[in-house]
C-alpha cells in the first residue's frame, strides 16, 4: 500500500473509532465507549493490511513492540485520571499524561525485556492499571454529547493522527515508534469528556479504557505467537477471536458485578 493511502487508510479509522465509541458513549455511557476506544478497532486492521505486505517475522516484531508499550499506556491512563480527580484542567491532563506515557515507553524499550516477559508484562497491565484508579460516584448510564462535539472530537482525533504520522516520519526510528504508539482515542476522548461531564465521567471512561485493552493486548499476545506457528491468515483471525472473547468476558464480569 502506498504511504499516502496507507495515512488516509488510518485517518479514517481513526475518525470511525471515535465516532463509534462517542455514540456508544451516548446511548449506553462513559464507560461502554471507552471500551470500545480501548479495543484494537485503529490498529488491527491496520495490522492486517501490514500482514499483506511484510513477512510475518516483521509482523510478528511490530506487534510485540506494541506489546512492549502496553504498561506505557496503562501510566498514561492512570496519570489522566488522577489529574482529573485532582480538579486538574483537561490541558494539564493530557501533558501530563503523555510525558508519562514517552517517558515509560523509552524506559520499556531501552529494557529490551524478553518476548515472554513482554507478553506477560502487557496482559497483566489492563487488570493492575483498573485497581489504581481513583475511585468516584458513578456517572449516568447514558449522555449528552452534541453533534457539533461529535464532529469536533473526529476531527480532532484526525488531525492528532496526521500529526503523529507527519512527526513520525521525520524523527528517528526509535522516536517514530513511540510516536506511533500514542494512543489517540485515549487522548482526544478525555479531553472533551473532562471539560463537558467532569471527573467521575471521565474516570469511568478510562475504566472502560481500560478493559479494551484488555482485547487490545489479547489481540497482539495472539498475533505474535500465531505468527510464528501458523499462516498469517489464521493467527489473524485467532487473534481477532482472542479480543472478542476478551472484551465478551470483561462484558460478563462486569455484569455479574452489577447484579450482585
Amino acid at each position: 500500500m502506498e504511504a499516502r493511502a496507507f495515512v488516509l487508510l488510518k485517518l479514517a479509522l481513526v475518525g470511525a473509532s471515535v465516532l463509534l465509541s462517542s455514540l456508544a458513549a451516548r446511548r449506553f455511557g462513559h464507560a461502554v465507549g471507552g471500551t470500545l476506544a480501548g479495543l484494537p478497532m485503529i490498529v488491527g486492521p491496520i495490522m492486517g493490511f501490514v500482514l499483506l505486505q511484510e513477512a510475518p517475522a516483521q509482523a510478528s516484531a511490530i506487534a510485540l513492540a506494541t506489546l512492549v508499550c502496553v504498561p506505557a499506556t496503562i501510566v498514561h491512563v492512570l496519570t489522566f485520571a488522577w489529574c482529573a480527580r485532582r480538579g486538574r484542567r483537561w490541558g494539564v491532563a493530557l501533558f501530563a499524561a503523555n510525558a508519562a506515557f514517552l517517558s515509560v515507553s523509552a524506559a520499556l524499550l531501552a529494557l529490551r525485556l524478553p518476548p515472554p516477559l513482554a507478553c506477560a508484562a502487557a496482559l497483566a497491565s489492563p487488570a493492575l492499571g483498573a485497581l489504581a484508579l481513583p475511585r468516584l460516584r458513578e456517572p449516568p448510564a447514558a449522555v449528552t454529547i452534541p453533534r457539533v462535539e461529535l464532529a469536533c472530537r473526529v476531527v480532532a482525533a484526525m488531525v492528532m493522527a496526521w500529526c503523529i504520522v507527519r512527526s513520525a516520519g521525520a524523527a528517528p526510528a526509535g522516536f517514530s515508534g513511540l510516536l506511533i504508539a500514542i494512543p489517540i482515542t485515549g487522548n482526544v476522548l478525555p479531553c472533551f469528556t473532562l471539560p463537558r461531564h467532569g471527573a467521575p465521567a471521565t474516570v469511568a471512561l478510562l475504566a472502560g479504557f481500560l478493559r479494551g485493552l484488555l482485547g487490545f493486548t489479547s489481540f497482539f499476545v495472539a498475533l505474535h505467537v500465531g505468527l510464528a506457528r501458523t499462516s498469517p491468515a489464521i493467527a489473524y483471525g485467532v487473534a481477532w477471536l482472542c479480543a472478542l472473547l476478551a472484551a465478551l468476558w470483561l462484558r460478563a464480569m462486569r455484569t455479574r458485578t452489577v447484579v450482585r
